[in-house]
């Protein structure tokens, strides 16, 4: 029986620490020449379609691959210096920067994420740019920074969602080189680092490069976005390795400490093991090499029996099928995520906040979808969904509040607007109330720990005529649906305005700062604890969710309300407009400030302004 296939090997560019480096591309019907600093090489051939040879190269030489005359890029490259039309460069891990310090990887307890997009954080708009950052969200409390996607995408500046080379870090952002620069600084600072990374489909600028090599795509399935990776079809195992030896990559040559798994819901597989499974497994088993490797260094040097193992990576899915299995253990049968994104959470409190009906809101609205989605984020966990017109999901009570992870804002309830629209001023108290006092993982968008009012659009930056015209058309179309999103109101997401208006200015609320900082100060204290029961008032517009020994009051509603504490004796942690909150004991108001006095005893009732939130505590 076959125990190794020719498909396991390394693929691309391998530095063999002698000097040599081979060369490895898969070209089933075709017979490739390597091109290595301007002069051409033969390659021998293997099986199953590779070929390979072994040179005397290092970090930094360029090299393509010729196949009929024409030099692409190699399709596994890890650095693209010239972009997407240039030669490939030959990265040696081993060249790349390391923390000052021994990091311990992301403790999925107590995990707070940080989405970020490189281009638009900083105004140099790279990695290195972005490095003074770190220690100010350290401090905020934010555990690790999850990165937008940096695989080597068309042009100058973009999402990132249309890359090409799904292991190459983007060249206009600092490269391979200013990726580790920033991994490193971030272990340094204390903070993870998480990366978006799109294995559903490639950018239309790569298509035909990546189909001269090889059956890289399939026919059998469609994307929305173009056509579907060949993950079942014929000769699809290359192609499913080459997307797996990306995965364990950025783990292990970057030290990334996990990956966001763009849009799962759109990797069709038919195959009894799907890839998002088998990235799951290869990420985790990436991650206990590198355990072993810190274990044994660790132990040469004598502490290793005294310093606990790192954490493992992490795997976060974004998946729109509500279907737990994505986030149970292989074991048991499930896809061995270890979270994923909750948007109904998103949905269902964005709704209530704003009033917005339009396209997939229609299904949200109702106070009581903010009370189920407190208990688990899944709203559709096998009910009706009229804008899907049959039922949906399936219930994930099983599942650790960790696993999900929540949300008030990220790049696509932002960027996916007209004008790229951050939530409105009045809403933003109580919407971060819900996201950091709620059991799940919270993530916070770029700015908003701020109030940051600049908008995040819709931008690219296309490098092939045809398709920079069909993305404005497309991002007409995609959200006909709403109103405000259609015709000529949608920015052109190729003018360089368009991005620039995107990048943060830093101007801050100091209210809603300091409001951000006590939340997360204040998630700290209230630990692991789950949601005990939460009630609910339709006609006030007020929630009461218990978890443990505190109990979060919330006021959705348009006028003060009235809303009981649980208790005589409860004592107010936190609230969102402290200044304008009154304290009722036994129907008598009480004069209380909880800014001046954290420790005073309340009474069993709070008066909550409209759109407010706070904190009571039994003790």
């Amino acid at each position: 029986m076959t125990t190794a296939y020719p498909w396991e090997r390394r693929h691309g560019a391998t530095p063999l620490g002698d000097g040599t480096v081979e060369f490895r591309v898969w070209a089933p019907e075709r017979s490739p020449q390597l091109e290595l600093r301007g002069e051409r090489h033969p390659l021998a051939p293997e099986e199953a379609g590779f070929w390979s040879v072994t040179l005397a190269a290092a970090h930094g030489d360029d090299y393509r691959f010729v196949l009929d005359g024409d030099a692409l890029p190699d399709p596994a490259t890890r650095w693209q210096p010239d972009g997407l039309r240039g030669s490939s460069r030959v990265v040696d891990p081993r060249r790349l920067a390391r923390g000052a310090g021994a990091w311990h990887g992301v403790d999925p307890d107590g995990l707070v994420l940080y989405e970020l997009h490189v281009g638009t954080f900083t105004a140099e708009g790279t990695f290195d740019a972005a490095i003074p950052q770190l220690a100010g969200l350290a401090e905020l409390g934010v555990t690790a920074i999850e990165l937008m996607p940096v695989a080597e995408f068309p042009g100058h500046h973009g999402w990132g969602y249309d890359g090409v080379y799904i292991s190459a870090a983007q060249s206009s952002y600092g490269g391979p080189e200013g990726l580790a620069r920033l991994v490193a600084a971030a272990h340094d600072a204390g903070l993870g680092v998480i990366l978006d990374a799109v294995y559903n489909h490639l950018g239309a600028s790569g298509v035909k490069a990546m189909e001269a090599f090889g059956p890289y795509f399939t026919a059998k399935h469609e994307t929305w976005w173009g056509k579907a990776i060949n993950y079942d079809d014929e000769q699809c195992d290359p192609v499913r390795e080459w997307v797996l030896q990306s995965a364990e990559g950025w783990v292990r040559d970057f030290g990334i400490d996990g990956l966001r798994l763009d849009a799962i819901h759109a990797i069709y597989d038919d195959s009894a093991r799907p890839i998002v499974s088998e990235i799951a497994a290869r990420v985790h088993a990436a991650g206990a090499e590198r355990a072993a490797a810190v274990a044994a260094a660790r132990a040469a040097s004598g502490d290793g029996a005294t310093v606990a193992p790192p954490h493992a990576p992490i795997v976060i899915a974004e998946s729109a099928l509500n279907d737990p299995k994505v986030i149970r253990p292989q074991r048991l049968g499930g896809w061995g995520c270890d979270a994923q994104w909750a948007d109904e959470f998103h949905h269902a409190i964005r709704v209530v906040l704003t009033g917005e009906r339009e396209g997939y809101y229609a299904d949200f609205g109702e106070l009581a979808q903010i009370a189920k989605a407190f208990q688990r984020p899944f709203v559709f966990d096998g009910d009706y969904s009229p804008s899907r017109r049959r039922r949906f999901g399936a219930p994930a009570l099983d599942r650790p509040a960790r696993q999900f992870v929540v949300f008030s804002a990220n790049h696509d309830q932002v960027g996916n607007r007209a004008f790229g629209d951050r939530l409105p001023r009045e809403v933003r108290p109580l919407a971060a109330f819900c996201v950091l006092l709620a059991p799940f993982t919270p993530m916070l968008f770029m700015g908003e720990e701020y109030g940051e009012d600049a908008p995040f659009l819709f931008f690219s930056d296309h490098i092939d005529a045809e398709i920079a015209i069909a993305t404005r058309e497309g991002r007409r179309r995609e959200f006909a649906a709403f109103a405000a999103f259609s015709g000529e109101e949608v920015p052109d997401p190729q003018a360089l305005a368009t991005f620039e208006r995107s990048k943060l200015t830093r101007a801050a609320d100091p209210e809603l700062a300091q409001l951000y900082r006590d939340l997360l100060r204040t998630r700290r204290e209230l630990g692991q604890d789950d949601v005990d029961a939460v009630e609910l008032d339709p006609l006030t517009g007020c929630l009461r969710v218990h978890r443990g020994e505190h109990t979060l009051l919330m006021n959705f509603g348009a006028v003060p309300a009235t809303v009981p504490a649980g208790g005589d004796a409860a004592r107010l942690v936190l609230a969102t407009h402290p200044g304008a909150t009154e304290l009722r004991a036994n129907a008598a108001v009480q004069a209380a400030d909880a800014s001046a006095d954290d420790d005073a005893e309340v009474g069993a009732a709070v008066e909550l302004p409209a759109l407010s939130g706070a904190l009571v505590s039994a003790r």
